[in-house]
C-alpha cells in the first residue's frame, strides 16, 4: 500500500533533534543493527560469507546516503559488532554516532571485559554511547549503580575519552525505569513505545524532565509486527502503510528523540524514509486514522471492557502458574480488534521462555497444572473474573501451540 507523499517530496536527508543532554544532533531514524546480521551466534571471523557481508554494505551504504548517522548494536547481537566493525572504515560517514550496549554484571571486572571485547569486534577506540543492556530487574540497577559497579567503569572509559554518554536499555517494568531515571546517573534511554503499547509514557516524561535522550526500541516488530501487517489493520490505517502510520505517530509524540529501523536488508528502510517525509503533515494525516483504530477496538471490545480490564488483574509473579494475565489480555485486545495474529503468535510464544526480557507464562498451563478454581482464587479484584477463564481459552486456540526463543537465545 502507497503512503501519500507529496509529489517532489521524496526521501531527503533525515532531520535531526537535540539528544537531550548527551548533546548530539541525533537523526529522528537509527540504523539498529539486531537484524542485519549473519547470526545471533558471535561467529568466528573465518563464517561470516561474503553475501552477508555484501548485504550489510548495501544497508549501510543507503542507510549513510540517507543521513542514518546513528548506528547502534549490542554485544550479544551475534555476528552484528564483527560485521559492521569491518564495514564502518569501508563505509565513512563522518556524522556519525557510533551506539553499543553492554549488559549489567554482578562482576564489574567481567562487564569490562564484556566492554572490551565490544570495543574489539567494532574495531574502535570510542563509542559516542554506550547502553547499559537489559536494565529489567532490580539486580540490573544495583549492579550498574553501587560503587565499584559497571557505572564506574563505563565513567572510567569516559574520562579517558573512549565513550561520550552513558545510558540504558530496557524491557522492565515501568517503576524500575521510573527508579533508574530518577537516579539521574544516565544521560538517554531505549525503551518500548508505539500505537498499541504506551503504557511507558510516564518513563519518557520523567526522561524529559531530566533532559535525557529518549530512543524508541524496535517500533516496527515489537510494535504489532507491522513488516508483516494483518489486512484489517491496512485497513484501518490507509491510506499509510503500518508502518508509516506507527512512525508518524511515534515521532510526534512530545519526548521522542529517534526510532530504531531494525533492517535486515536496504529495502526495510523505504517505508521508514516514507514517514519522515510525511512529518509536515502528520497532524492532518494522523487523527483520522487514530479515531478509526479506536472505533474498531470499541466497536469489537466494548467500552465497559476497554475502561476496565486492566482493574484488579494479579501481577504475573503472584498468579497461579505464573500466568501473566495483564499481557495476555492486552494479547486478546490487539487480536480481537485488529487481528494482530503473527504479532500475537510471537508474543505468547515468548511467554515462559523469554526469562527477564519478557517474563511470566502463557496460558497453556490453565486446565492442566492450574485448574479455573485457583485462578479465580487470584481474579477477585477484577470485573471480569467469571469471564478470563475462557478469553484465555479462547486466546490459547487462536495463537497458541508453539514455543518462541527470544532472538538472543537463538
Amino acid at each position: 500500500m502507497a503512503s501519500p507523499v507529496p509529489p517532489g517530496a521524496g526521501p531527503g536527508p533525515l532531520p535531526t533533534r537535540r539528544f537531550g543532554r548527551t548533546e548530539l544532533a541525533m537523526p529522528v531514524l537509527s540504523l539498529g543493527g539486531m537484524r542485519f546480521q549473519q547470526s545471533w551466534s558471535d561467529l568466528p571471523a573465518d563464517q561470516i560469507t561474503a553475501e552477508s557481508q555484501a548485504n550489510l554494505r548495501a544497508t549501510l551504504e543507503r542507510a549513510v546516503a540517507h543521513g542514518f548517522h546513528h548506528v547502534e548494536t549490542a554485544r550479544h547481537y551475534g555476528s552484528s559488532e564483527r560485521q559492521l566493525g569491518w564495514l564502518l572504515p569501508q563505509c565513512p560517514d563522518p556524522g556519525r554516532i557510533l551506539q553499543t550496549k553492554v549488559p549489567p554484571q554482578d562482576d564489574a571486572a567481567a562487564f569490562e571485559a564484556e566492554l572490551a571485547l565490544s570495543f574489539e569486534r567494532l574495531g574502535v577506540e570510542r563509542v559516542e554511547l554506550l547502553g547499559i543492556h537489559g536494565l529489567n530487574l532490580p539486580e540490573h540497577l544495583e549492579q550498574t549503580l553501587r560503587p565499584g559497579g559497571c557505572m564506574d567503569v563505563a565513567r572510567r572509559w569516559q574520562a579517558e575519552g573512549r565513550i561520550g554518554s552513558v545510558g540504558f536499555s530496557t524491557h522492565a517494568p515501568l517503576p524500575l525505569m521510573l527508579e533508574a531515571i530518577a537516579s539521574d546517573r544516565f544521560d538517554y534511554i531505549n525503551l518500548h513505545w508505539y500505537y498499541i503499547r504506551q503504557d511507558n509514557g510516564p518513563a519518557i516524561v520523567a526522561a524529559t524532565a531530566r533532559d535525557m535522550g529518549v530512543f524508541v526500541i524496535s517500533p516496527t516488530d515489537k510494535g504489532g509486527h507491522l513488516h508483516s501487517p494483518s489486512p484489517r489493520l491496512q485497513e484501518l490505517c490507509a491510506p499509510l502503510h503500518p508502518i508509516v502510520f506507527n512512525d508518524l505517530f511515534c515521532l510526534s509524540a512530545p519526548g521522542i528523540h529517534t526510532l530504531s529501523v531494525g533492517a535486515a536488508r536496504p529495502e526495510d528502510l523505504e517505508l521508514h524514509l516514507q514517514a519522515v517525509a510525511l512529518l509536515p503533515r502528520a497532524a492532518e494525516l494522523l487523527p483520522p486514522i487514530v479515531a478509526r483504530l479506536e472505533q474498531a477496538r470499541r466497536e469489537v471490545l466494548g467500552e465497559a471492557w476497554l475502561s476496565s480490564w486492566e482493574r484488579g488483574l494479579p501481577k504475573w509473579q503472584d498468579t497461579p502458574g505464573q500466568i501473566n494475565l495483564p499481557v495476555l489480555l492486552w494479547l486478546h485486545n490487539l487480536l480481537e480488534a485488529w487481528d494482530l495474529q503473527s504479532f500475537g503468535r510471537a508474543r505468547y510464544g515468548l511467554l515462559g521462555s523469554g526469562g527477564h526480557w519478557f517474563p511470566g507464562a502463557n496460558a497453556d498451563a490453565l486446565d492442566v497444572s492450574v485448574s479455573e478454581v485457583e485462578l479465580l482464587g487470584v481474579l477477585g479484584g477484577s470485573p471480569w473474573a467469571a469471564q478470563i477463564p475462557d478469553l484465555l481459552r479462547r486466546l490459547r486456540e487462536r495463537i497458541g501451540g508453539e514455543q518462541v526463543r527470544r532472538l538472543q537465545q537463538g
